[in-house]
């Protein structure tokens, strides 16, 4: 039979042991073994308690109530050393993040508009100014509106000039902003006087083309409408974007319109003396326009020989180009914040 005594001394030992372990311990994973280690299934203090068998009848209840003491005061030191680290770890995590409210705070650059963005946004409150709605349309093309309805029949010259994406034969990323013009026309009557702002896509890229850029084509329907409309509209469009330049207007050709125009502007870089943006001429080409053509209105089911009207088509890009005296297209697309923060 197992003596009460040798038990009751060695769960003296134990327990003091224990305590010293717990309380000089520094880590939440040392805590952990010591509680398997002692107060576990498997631990120290389990260990005795199968040693009661053993003693006397009259000794068992005493030591029983004895160990389970211990192991109470052992899993209370647990409890409390593990607050005490955890009290440790929140106060050095404050020290550590401890901010200084006496230093000045940290200056966050404000955003602004893109200069293309700012650009668009500038042509569009002129015309606005002027009486033009704004409307919009696909970026993702018929062919019919992007060429067809435009005159542009298939196998035209005038196709090879737009280095188009294609998605099959009849569908495609739009070339310019035109077929909103279309698509106008086709569901309203006149009077008409609209701008179709927007992103274009074309199968080029150099210092002065990319492959996504922007275009504004603006047109007018009503009876009577006449190439002075168009002048006038422009010449006033154009002074209040760049101030009082000098405008002259060439003819030109483009397939929906007859007769159709090129507009140049006093070199905003040179003043008309000429340099090597202007290639010395002192003019720069702005923009393309005409009146619409018959056959763009018989597209639309417009009779020709009741309304006439006037379109014209201006690069967003390269307005911005001469606005800010930029000579490579492709600034405006690297992200550079050294280059976007001038504007």
């Amino acid at each position: 039979m197992t003596d009460s005594g040798g038990v009751q001394d060695k769960l003296s030992s134990l327990l003091s042991e224990a305590l010293s372990e717990i309380t000089s311990a520094d880590d939440a994973n040392v805590l952990q073994l010591l509680k398997s280690k002692y107060a576990g299934r498997k631990g120290l203090i389990a260990s005795l308690l199968k040693e009661l068998p053993g003693l006397a009848p009259d000794n068992r209840g005493a030591v029983g109530e004895a160990i389970n003491n211990a192991k109470e005061a052992i899993e209370a030191a647990l409890e409390s050393r593990s607050a005490a680290l955890a009290a440790d770890r929140a106060k050095a995590s404050l020290a550590k993040e401890r901010l200084d409210v006496t230093l000045p705070g940290r200056f966050i650059q404000p955003g602004r508009l893109h200069p293309i963005t700012q650009v668009m946004n500038e042509v569009e409150d002129i015309f606005l100014g002027l009486g033009f709605d704004i409307a919009e349309g696909p970026q993702v093309e018929l062919d019919r509106y992007n060429f067809a309805s435009l005159n542009i029949p298939k196998n035209h010259p005038a196709r090879d000039m737009q280095d188009t994406f294609y998605f099959s034969d009849d569908l495609l990323l739009r070339t310019h902003t035109s077929p909103v013009q279309i698509r106008v026309m086709e569901s309203v009557k006149p009077p008409i006087r609209a701008i179709a702002p927007g992103a274009v896509f074309r199968r080029d890229s150099d210092i002065t083309h990319t492959p996504m850029f922007h275009q504004l084509e603006g047109f007018m329907v009503d009876t009577n409408i006449s190439f002075a409309n168009l002048k006038s509209v422009l010449m006033d469009f154009l002074r209040q974007l760049f101030g009082e330049v000098g405008i002259r207007i060439r003819p030109s050709f483009f397939p929906f319109v007859e007769p159709g125009a090129e507009v140049d502007i006093t070199c905003v870089i040179c003043s008309g003396n000429g340099c090597r943006v202007c290639k010395e001429t002192g003019w720069l080409e702005i923009l393309g326009c005409g009146m619409i053509h018959p056959n763009v209105f018989k597209a639309v089911n417009y009779d020709p020989e009741e309304y006439t009207g006037f379109a014209f088509g201006l690069g967003i890009e390269r307005i911005a180009m001469l606005k800010y005296g930029i000579d490579d297209i492709r600034l405006f697309y690297e992200n550079d914040l050294r280059f976007l923060r001038q504007f």
